[in-house]
């Protein structure tokens, strides 16, 4: 079990100032808050375990990553139980959310076991070219350095300690230190505790990875301010999200900040799939709305229809689906308050009405529905603004010329849906560019909740959705995020790191 303390390059530390943790079941356990001093230590163990970490040939940190998985799986019923109490999320979403971690961690072994993600481009001298010769080029990618990972409040597993950021930056030779989040510490000294289970098994250097509690805003920053982080992950609000991005550009040397933030995730159903199949769309919509109480990324806010009976229809589906939703509890009363706090913000913009009401509690969720016009959309961009919860906006638009507008209006998107029948396909011709330039995956006829951990999987988008529009943070192109390319020229063949000499 978790004794409340940080781990830092194989060694327990605590620390005099302390934070509680928010159970739903059970009393508040205590963690040491992570204060610059753990910082500095962890950063300076990343940075020297850096370049015997970077080196070590593929298949050694390939096992490496299996190991984790191994320890993890190895420590199942602990992680979920403590999981649960820290939470509320049920027993089932935690043991699946595991399941992806662990896979995660195998998915990178196989894809840098495999080579490809190094890009290795070769261009033979051409000694005797006229009118200048060509010397002899390799182009390989490696690894950036130490990297900063934040884990997330929504998923205390897949995005968290051992999560996409931590595995994609572990394969790419990267060492990692971790802030945990404080919704969910004894949960993540868990998953660390196998991470150095696996670091002692593999005989890894232990400074290739540390997890500092976080308690304090001040622990981010020092983070991000370190001078040996190279690059940060970061996945949670627009607000912080955008205060380390700017800490991070502000650096004296200014780093990449590969930040999820935030997303509607609007969908676009198109008339004749509205007419055919509007109710099943609704149930659909609500089912995804209410998922894990509305807190996934990619979590669909917002539906775009063509305003007539079939809409009014769709509306009412929704209403009936969405009533029939309980109370469901919400990961920190911080996040239920800010909950209740959009409800409220929208609730006041003219131009929208409530049509599905609910009372909840200070910590357990309700749905809540709202219309209004394409015309009211236009006029007001605070429309668009993520609630993080199960709360749902239907926009009323007047015919395609207006669902293309409220498309073009629309800042980056994590997703756009688009429910159409073969019929629909000339407005659909018309939106898919524009959706295309939103987000940075296009749905069609599905629900996006539920994001598939592969090879072509892209989460993230344009600004507000990511900050920084070619990354993802799910799927085997993560680790590019955290490698560069360098060119070797002449660089005699037996000097040349080991990802060039198996070519």
């Amino acid at each position: 079990m978790p004794d409340g303390r940080h781990l830092i390059a194989g060694e327990w530390a605590d620390g005099t100032e302390r934070f509680a943790n928010m159970p739903v079941v059970g009393e508040p356990s205590s963690y040491p808050v992570g204060t610059a001093a753990h910082i500095d230590r962890a950063a300076k163990a990343a940075e020297a375990a850096f370049y015997s970490y970077a080196a070590l040939p593929r298949t050694t940190r390939a096992k490496f990553l299996r190991a984790i998985a191994e320890a993890i799986n190895d420590r199942g019923a602990e992680i979920t139980a403590i999981g649960v109490r820290e939470t509320g999320l049920p027993s089932a979403r935690l043991e699946g959310e595991r399941g992806r971690t662990t896979g995660q961690l195998q998915l990178f072994a196989d894809h840098i076991e495999a080579g490809e993600y190094l890009d290795r481009r070769i261009d033979i001298a051409l000694p005797d070219r006229q009118p200048l010769p060509r010397p002899d080029l390799q182009l390989m990618q490696h690894p950036v350095g130490p990297v900063a990972v934040f884990g997330a409040s929504n998923f205390p597993l897949a995005f968290s300690v051992a999560g996409g950021d931590t595995a994609s930056a572990l394969a790419a030779g990267c060492p990692v230190v971790v802030k945990g989040h404080e919704a969910h510490p004894g949960t993540g000294e868990i998953v660390a505790q196998a991470i150095l289970a696996a670091i002692k098994g593999q005989g890894i250097d232990p400074g290739v990875f540390s997890m500092i509690h976080g308690g304090s805003r001040e622990t981010g920053v020092s983070l991000v301010q370190h001078p040996l982080i190279r690059a940060v992950g970061f996945t949670g609000s627009l607000a912080g999200g955008k205060a380390l991005f700017d800490l991070c550009a502000a650096r004296p040397e200014p780093i990449p900040f590969f930040g999820e933030l935030g997303s509607v995730n609007p969908m676009f159903l198109l008339p004749e799939a509205l007419a055919a199949r509007g109710t099943d769309i609704a149930k659909g919509w609500a089912a995804s709305l209410t998922l894990g109480a509305g807190q996934f990324c990619t979590n669909p806010g917002v539906a775009v229809v063509i305003e007539g009976a079939k809409a009014d229809a769709f509306a009412d589906a929704a209403v009936t689906a969405l009533a029939q939703t309980g109370a469901q509890t919400m990961l920190t009363k911080g996040i239920a308050s800010a909950y209740r706090e959009g409800q409220e913000r929208l609730k006041a913009i003219a131009g929208v009405e409530e049509i599905l009401s609910s009372v909840y509690d200070s910590r357990a969720a309700t749905p809540f529905l709202y219309r209004t016009t394409g015309e009211a959309w236009l006029a007001n961009e605070t429309l668009g603004e993520e609630v993080f919860g199960p709360l749902g906006l239907i926009v009323f638009v007047r015919g395609p010329d207006e669902m293309q507008a409220v498309a073009k209006s629309l800042k980056g998107q994590l997703t756009c849906t688009l429910h159409l029948d073969p019929s629909d396909t000339a407005i659909a011709r018309m939106l898919l560019p524009i959706l295309s330039r939103k987000a940075g995956r296009v749905l069609a006829n599905g629900f996006p909740t539920g994001v598939e951990v592969a090879d072509a999987m892209v989460h993230g988008g344009p600004y507000p959705a990511s900050t920084n529009f070619g990354h993802t943070s799910v799927g085997t192109m993560a680790i590019r995020r955290w490698i560069r390319p360098v060119c070797y020229q002449n660089i005699p063949i037996d000097l040349l790191p080991e990802g060039h000499l198996d070519i």
